[in-house]
């Protein structure tokens, strides 16, 4: 039936993870949401097979915390149980290193300076899983088979058209986010520019029953004279999973399925071994194409997530970085929609995002450079494993691929300022409460460390959209909700505190009674 003249304040297009976590943030700020989704029923297509310290904090400040730990559990179970198998070596949770640069697995706990934010186990259809239940406990409304076919911007809105089994459908919106991957029709659409390089070679993931699987060992990154491969468990006893990484081009079709033949072929020429698939589970193909929109704001539509940016899978950064958009994004553009804000607040995203997309797609056009199976890639790579050595570079790497590094600059000359902090006991001695136990509700946080809780009066008097906490000990800090520090001070100072106030949360002047 046709749906014409319907309204609604934000459409999402994109039931992925990001799409999910943004219209959650909308919520939880008060706006009314619709997802609009392509596919009809979730996809099977192997994808994560795990996420970044970012992610799972935004997942944790949103209450998955225990349905991430029971996923990692089995994972880390599945992980012990094979390696138990002749020859094979898998690092677990007990292991010093976490986390690999360029298949180079040497990235130390001990060299990290907040070593227990760490990448975690976790793959993308166990997320997607956590974000619908949240979705349906919250009441948004998530319409599947629904393909987009006609985005029109107006002053005031946007008219978005789709079709489905069902017939042709209209929503009017006054803002429409994408959230709808690497190949967005929405970003198309609206015509937003996305420079990159273009692909010069092909990657592979498969779950698949090996005839000899011991010949692929060692577990792990391998780098052969015929490109990578990675060989470790999968959720089946019988099979194995594959991560290949082929230096010979680009596929002469995208689109066609990816065969059982096709991986047995590439998995022979790269590993230089003689096996055989017998049988193929899931499959995908990628190229290392890499892009990034010149901005993620073209009126009043917004890009997140892949539809954003694009990049190779290396170090598992893409999931964490597409969840971090739209928690930025998600508590911003609800604050317009209250009217407690103007609407250039959501400038703010792409100068906040942009940069940090920017870090990870030159960091991992840098891994497949040293990948590369040639004499110079080879002598380079050498040099990065000799140079993670050193304390400080193994740190600055962690906390680059761990995407711990991300600074906001909000004009502050204290380092904690502009950085996403992590979960961390508070109250009056009560370590039963975390920081993010309070966040849940979608709220930003004042940890007030002033004397008599004093700072907490500005506070009060500026928005209903932060909760004060008294803390035994400082600095006092202003957190948005999603988790960036934008206001630190110690002792009983609050020099700035009304600026940042103003800046994040309340578009009329600040007054205390």
């Amino acid at each position: 039936m046709n749906q014409i003249n319907e309204q609604t304040q934000v459409v999402v297009v994109g039931a992925g993870p990001v799409g999910l976590l943004a219209a959650i943030e909308l919520t939880l700020g008060g706006a009314r949401v619709v997802v609009l989704e392509r596919l009809a029923a979730p996809s099977k297509v192997m994808k994560a097979l795990g996420i970044g310290p970012l992610g799972s904090e935004a997942l944790q400040r949103r209450g998955m915390a225990p349905a991430m730990g029971d996923v990692e559990a089995r994972a880390f179970e599945l992980m012990q149980s094979f390696a138990q198998q002749p020859g094979a070596q898998v690092r677990g949770k007990d292991s010093k290193f976490s986390g690999h640069f360029a298949g180079l697995p040497l990235i130390r706990k001990d060299a990290q300076t907040e070593p227990h934010r760490r990448p975690r186990p976790v793959d993308q259809h166990s997320i997607e899983a956590m974000l619908a239940e949240r979705v349906q406990a919250l009441g948004i409304e998530v319409r599947r088979g629904c393909d987009v076919t006609g985005v029109v911007q107006q002053d005031d809105g946007v008219e978005v058209a789709w079709i489905s089994d069902t017939g042709a459908g209209q929503l009017r919106c006054c803002w429409l986010i994408a959230c709808d991957g690497g190949r967005s029709s929405i970003r198309k659409m609206a015509g937003f520019d996305f420079p990159g390089t273009p692909p010069s070679s092909t990657f592979y993931q498969a779950v698949a029953e090996i005839d000899h699987p011991e010949r692929l060992l060692p577990i792990g990154w391998n780098r052969t004279s015929g490109g990578v491969f990675s060989y470790g468990p999968s959720a089946h006893p019988e099979s194995r999973r594959l991560f290949m990484l082929d230096f010979s081009g680009t596929p002469e079709n995208r689109e066609a399925p990816v065969t059982r033949e096709e991986i047995e072929s590439v998995l022979r020429r790269i590993s230089g071994m003689e096996v055989r698939v017998n049988a193929l589970g899931s499959a995908s193909r990628w190229t290392d194409n890499t892009r990034l929109a010149a901005t993620y704001r073209q009126g009043r539509v917004l890009l997140a997530g892949d539809a954003a940016h694009i990049h190779t899978p290396f170090g598992g950064q893409g999931l964490s970085l597409g969840l971090a958009d739209a928690a930025n994004l998600g508590w911003k553009l609800a604050a317009v929609l209250r009217g407690d804000m103007p609407d250039s607040l959501i400038d703010s995203y792409t100068a906040e995002r942009h940069p940090v997309a920017q870090a990870v797609l030159a960091n991992t056009l840098a891994q497949v450079a040293i990948m590369r199976p040639d004499p110079q890639a080879g002598a380079m790579r050498e040099l990065i494993a000799e140079l993670m050595q050193f304390d400080d570079v193994n740190r600055r790497i962690g906390e680059m691929m761990s995407g711990l590094s991300t600074r906001y600059e909000l004009g502050s000359e204290r380092d904690e300022v502009g950085r996403l902090i992590g979960d961390r006991p508070i109250g009056h001695g009560d370590a039963g409460v975390t920081l993010y136990d309070v966040m849940q509700d979608g709220k930003g946080v004042f940890l007030d460390a002033s004397h008599g809780a004093a700072a907490s009066r500005i506070v009060a008097a500026a928005t209903q959209q932060l909760r004060c906490v008294a803390i035994d000990h400082g600095p006092s800090m202003l957190i948005r909700p999603d988790a960036c520090i934008a206001w630190a001070a110690d002792g009983d100072s609050t020099d700035g505190l009304e600026q940042a106030l103003r800046r994040w949360f309340a578009s009329s002047p600040v007054t205390v009674q």
